[in-house]
């Protein structure tokens, strides 16, 4: 029988010096599970909630190893194997993991620098990642109330350029992959320093953690540590990647299309409710006068068709145009309906029908223009002229809007996390 996971050996410098040296990440230290893993390559790697401790790990300087050991405690309180999972989930193949592990490593690295630690080098930052300079000693941590890993995510995926940019920098780093998504990584087993193996679902031993918990975890240990006035503590209000209760925009999207291609009843001028039929025979048989008359109520039998216009002025991710299109075309299957793709800038430049089976290819050999404005005028006009149940539309939301409001709804859906108020019509971020 294998023996029961027993408490990193290798971390316990590295956490009794963390209590000194941090509060709040220490507090954070007293959540997770440490432990050793004597066939890990990397340092230390992070699963779930469970940290596992390699031999290189012991071969580092106490600071080091200290900044290391909160490096990975941070991973877990900020969920960034849970939601790896998740977006993997989302994207399916066209999730990058190690662009993820990327952003991840950028944003911990970032704040365990600006919390006064050290990290073993290289190391990527997030100022080094996107090629801007490094933040000045009076605004320690500024680019980490700008960026959450998701948001960083999505950046680096959106163009090949910025993929390549990225996995270079990282090669030049010697960035080494240390997170796992949470339940383990497909095909492995690791062999605990205590003799027990840990197989593809067993690394975590939270998983399905209550992740309110961990956000009262959060908000406790920095509260400590910005009562002692040093360490993580004193960074908490300008972290954006605090794990946030947000719903994905999938589902807010399904539910806004789902409302929107609901069949209405109609009321047929010239023919009578089975109610008022009923009521009128009555009174004729009572010598009372009819009642007042109501309208038989008539389902409108139209295919639903939902219209999607595509900003091609803008920097749309193609990651977030193939889920916003996997969305629509599937809500458009479960209904039965048809989905029209509207390409616009200033004027309307691709007006045609997508099969919802063969979206995918029809996407990939579209000619795109580039350059020119926006203006949401005309994809309103021709919009109309389709009847739709829908307009979905995928920009960067900066333009004239004009002044008809349309009789259908609409939905903007915009990568950016906030953008302008439209005059008609509710904002979709997808950003996250």
């Amino acid at each position: 029988m294998a023996g029961r996971a027993t408490h990193s050996r290798r971390a316990v410098n590295a956490l009794r010096a963390l209590t000194e040296a941090d509060p709040a990440l220490a507090a954070l230290a007293l959540w997770g599970q440490h432990r050793d893993a004597d066939t890990l390559d990397a340092p230390a790697e992070t699963e779930g909630t469970t940290i596992r401790y390699g031999p290189a790990f012991a071969t580092l300087l106490l600071h080091e190893q200290v900044g290391l050991a909160g490096h990975h405690v941070l991973h877990v309180a900020l969920q960034h194997s849970a939601r790896m999972a998740d977006m993997a989930l989302r994207l399916g193949e066209g999730f990058q993991s190690d662009l993820w592990q990327i952003a991840c490593d950028a944003i911990v690295n970032e704040a365990i620098l600006a919390a006064g630690h050290a990290l073993p080098r290289p190391v990527i930052t997030l100022p080094s990642l996107l090629g801007g300079p490094r933040q000045g000693a009076d605004s320690p941590g500024a680019a980490l109330a700008d960026w959450d890993c998701e948001r960083l995510y999505h950046r680096l995926a959106q163009s090949p350029e910025g993929a390549a940019h990225a996995r270079r920098h990282a090669r030049d780093q010697a960035h080494r992959h240390d997170l796992q998504p949470e339940g383990g990584k497909k095909g492995a087993t690791h062999r605990e320093k205590d003799g027990s193996d840990r197989g593809s679902n067993g690394g975590s031993d939270s998983t399905g953690q209550d992740r309110g918990a961990w956000r009262a975890h959060l908000a406790r240990a920095l509260a400590v540590g910005r009562a002692a006035g040093f360490g993580l503590g004193v960074l908490g209000g300008t972290l954006a990647d605090l794990p946030q209760p947000r719903t994905p925009w999938e589902i807010v999207l399904r539910r806004l299309i789902a409302r929107a291609t609901l069949p209405r009843p109609q009321p047929s001028a010239f023919r009578p409710a089975r109610a008022w039929l009923a009521q009128g025979a009555r009174a004729l048989q009572a010598g009372r006068p009819l009642p007042p008359w109501q309208p038989r109520q008539r389902h409108d039998s139209r295919q639903p068709r939902l219209v999607v216009a595509l900003d091609c002025s803008g920097s749309i991710p193609p990651d977030m145009l193939r889920l916003l299109m996997a969305e629509v075309t599937g809500i458009a299957r479960r209904s039965l309906g048809s989905v029209h793709l509207l390409v616009f800038d200033e004027a309307v430049r691709i007006d045609q029908p997508l099969d919802p089976l063969n979206w995918p290819a029809t996407l990939r050999t579209l000619d795109l223009p580039q350059g020119g404005g926006t203006d949401f005028a005309p994809v309103l006009t021709r919009a109309a002229a389709l009847d739709p149940s829908a307009l979905v539309v995928l920009s960067d939301m900066d333009g004239p809007f004009g002044t008809a409001r349309p009789r259908f709804p609409v939905i903007w859906a915009t990568p950016q996390a906030t953008a302008a108020t439209p005059p008609f019509g509710q904002v979709l971020s997808l950003a996250h």
